[in-house]
């Protein structure tokens, strides 16, 4: 908190502020006691009518009546990485995309529209990185209408959490009757210590996912379409521990995609009786032993917020919290009577200069990234997420 030389606390954040990192200390909630103060930092997205918003890491917005302010000030960006590879959100954000391709995609502006069937929100949703070349509601508009031409529901990709990341962008959308359906985590680091943990034994690598690996799959009757994605990225590997008998499913599966420096962990999944037998630990290793002989040294991976078992084994292999991704949904009511064209009728974003007015901020930074079709809401649970299963 912000102190005054006479030892008082101060409010040094104005309306000017929004979009900026705040550190802010509030009086609790009435009958909470004469002392009891609450203090949030996260990024003010608004300052309105006495009210201010703030969003925190996790994506949570935080509403604050300016009347119980008693400190507040500007902090950096984001808080300097004590332990794991340096990354930006950008960064992160193109090689997690290139390790699980749609099968279809389209530019809105700077944007990617990506589509696979309805094979996870990751591969059916808009990456808005960037400028779209339209204002705001004419591109949302457009990517309703790009999803609803294939059967599919409208869902953007957004993070909080990091420089870089999008919390303007997501409290536009909550203003706009989007829905957060999904929260995850992106987790880093360094490959050695994980390719160090185990010794590999029993795993067998492979470039394709045969029928072995997919028997453990969690998600089950698999597509061409969901092939095609989980085949997807620059240099793909799979993992699997054989099963106890000839022909049961495998103990324990993984898959590895290399890309650079990064190596990106996922679909890790044991056996449900042969867990707490560390063969995700197992697994990982193998996989992380095979990307350091590609030339990868640092490694990514995404976790559900409630997966408290994963989260303890990643936290025991040298992985930390880089930042939070949601996907967002799209309203269900009618887009409004005059539209403008859809991206393929359009001219180009350079056709014309000057095109995207977005809120600052509200796309965030960094340049672009890299089953069968059905409109109700896809699952809840992340399939490309990894398992603990140790």
């Amino acid at each position: 908190m912000e102190i005054s030389a006479k030892g008082r606390l101060e409010v040094r954040i104005t309306p000017a502020d929004v979009g900026k990192r705040v550190s802010v200390r509030r009086l609790g909630e009435p009958g909470g006691g004469p002392e009891k103060f609450t203090d949030t930092v996260g990024v003010l997205t608004s300052w309105d009518g006495g009210v201010l918003m703030i969003t925190r890491r996790d994506g949570e917005r935080v509403r604050i009546p300016q009347s119980a302010l008693v400190a507040g000030k500007v902090v950096p960006a984001a808080p300097a990485r004590r332990r794991g590879p340096a990354a930006t959100y950008p960064e992160l954000v193109r090689v997690s995309s290139r390790a699980w391709r749609p099968v279809e995609s389209e530019r809105l502006g700077e944007w990617e529209l990506r589509a696979a069937g309805g094979f996870t929100r990751r591969a059916n949703s808009v990456l808005p990185l960037g400028d779209p070349g339209l204002p705001l509601d004419a591109a949302l508009a457009a990517v309703r209408r790009w999803y609803g031409e294939r059967g599919l529901p409208a869902y953007a990709q957004t993070a909080t959490g990091a420089e870089g990341t999008q919390e303007m962008l997501c409290a536009e959308l909550e203003r706009r009757g989007w829905v957060r359906e999904v929260t995850a985590e992106l987790w880093t680091g360094a490959l050695a210590p994980v390719a160090d943990r185990a010794g590999g034994a029993g795993v067998v690598l492979s470039r394709a996912a045969d029928e072995a690996w997919l028997a453990r799959y969690q998600r089950k009757g698999v597509s061409e379409v969901a092939l095609r994605v989980l085949g997807s990225g620059p240099s793909v590997w799979f993992a699997s521990v054989p099963g106890a008998g000839e022909g049961e499913p495998p103990a324990a599966i993984g898959r590895c995609v290399v890309d650079g420096r990064w190596a990106g962990f996922a679909a890790v999944e044991v056996d449900p009786g042969r867990r707490r037998q560390g063969l995700a630990t197992e697994v990982m290793a193998a996989l992380a032993r095979r990307a350091l002989e590609e030339g990868a040294s640092a490694a990514w991976l995404q976790v559900e917020t409630d997966n408290d078992s994963a989260r303890a084994l990643y936290r025991a292999l040298g992985f930390t919290p880089h930042h939070a991704y949601h996907h967002y949904r799209a309203p269900e009511e009618q887009d409004p009577p005059d539209q403008p064209p859809t991206t393929a009728d359009r001219p180009s974003p350079g056709d014309t200069p000057g095109a995207g007015s977005l809120p600052e901020g509200a796309a965030g930074t960094g340049s672009q990234p890299e089953g069968t079709p059905e409109t109700r809401p896809l699952p809840g649970d992340n399939p490309e997420t990894p398992d603990p299963g140790k």
